[in-house]
C-alpha cells in the first residue's frame, strides 16, 4: 500500500478508484483504516485535518482516494472555497471517473444542508455511490432506528445506506461486498 498526495497522473492511470466524501469529522479516514485493516489513513479528532486529496494505492490494484471534509466552520472562507473546489473538481470533473463513491454521514447527527447537497449532486452527476450511516455505536437501539428510518426516508429507496460503526466493525463485510461487486 502506498499513501499519495493527489496527482492527475496518478488518477489517470486507468486503475479503479474508491472515493470517500463526508462532512468533516465524520470518520471517513478512520473508514478507510477499518477497511484496509491498517493506519494508512491519518486520522485526527480535530476537524478538518485532511485539507488535500490522499490516495492509497492498494495491492496494485485499485485507489482509495480519501477527499477533504466539507462544512468545516474554523477554516477561513478561502480555504473552504478551495477545499470545495478540490472536491468538486476530483468528483465531477471528467477526466476523473470513480468506480464507487462512498457518501459518509454521521448517524449521530444524520443528513445536514451540505449532506444533502453533496447527495443530489453525486445524483445529478450519475455517480454510482453508497451511503454509510457512521458511528452507529454511538447510539441507543432506539436513537438508531429512528434516525436510520429518518436518513432511509430522505434517501429514498434507490441507494444502498450500510450501517457502519469503526469501533465495533459493523458493516464493514456488506461495504466491502458493496465496494468491490
Amino acid at each position: 500500500m502506498k499513501g499519495l498526495v493527489g496527482d492527475d497522473e496518478i488518477l489517470a492511470d486507468g486503475i479503479p478508484q474508491i472515493a470517500f466524501i463526508g462532512r468533516s469529522n465524520v470518520g471517513k479516514s478512520s473508514l478507510i483504516n477499518v477497511l484496509t485493516n491498517s493506519k494508512i489513513s491519518r486520522t485526527s479528532s480535530f476537524a478538518g485535518r485532511t485539507q488535500e486529496i490522499n490516495i492509497f494505492l492498494i495491492n496494485d490494484s485499485f485507489y482509495l482516494v480519501d477527499l477533504p471534509g466539507y462544512g468545516f466552520a474554523r477554516s477561513s472562507g478561502l480555504g473552504r472555497e478551495k477545499i470545495g473546489e478540490l472536491i468538486d473538481s476530483y468528483l465531477f470533473n471528467s477526466i476523473h471517473s470513480q468506480k464507487k463513491i462512498v457518501l459518509i454521514i454521521d448517524l449521530c447527527v444524520g443528513m445536514t444542508d451540505k449532506d444533502v447537497l453533496m447527495f443530489n449532486e453525486l445524483i445529478d452527476h450519475n455517480k454510482n455511490f453508497i451511503v454509510v450511516a457512521n458511528k452507529v455505536d454511538r447510539l441507543t437501539q432506539s436513537e438508531y432506528h429512528k434516525n436510520i428510518t429518518l436518513l432511509k426516508k430522505m434517501i429514498g429507496d434507490g441507494y444502498p445506506i450500510v450501517p457502519f460503526s469503526t469501533k465495533t466493525k459493523k458493516g464493514l463485510e456488506e461495504l466491502r461486498d458493496l465496494i468491490f461487486e
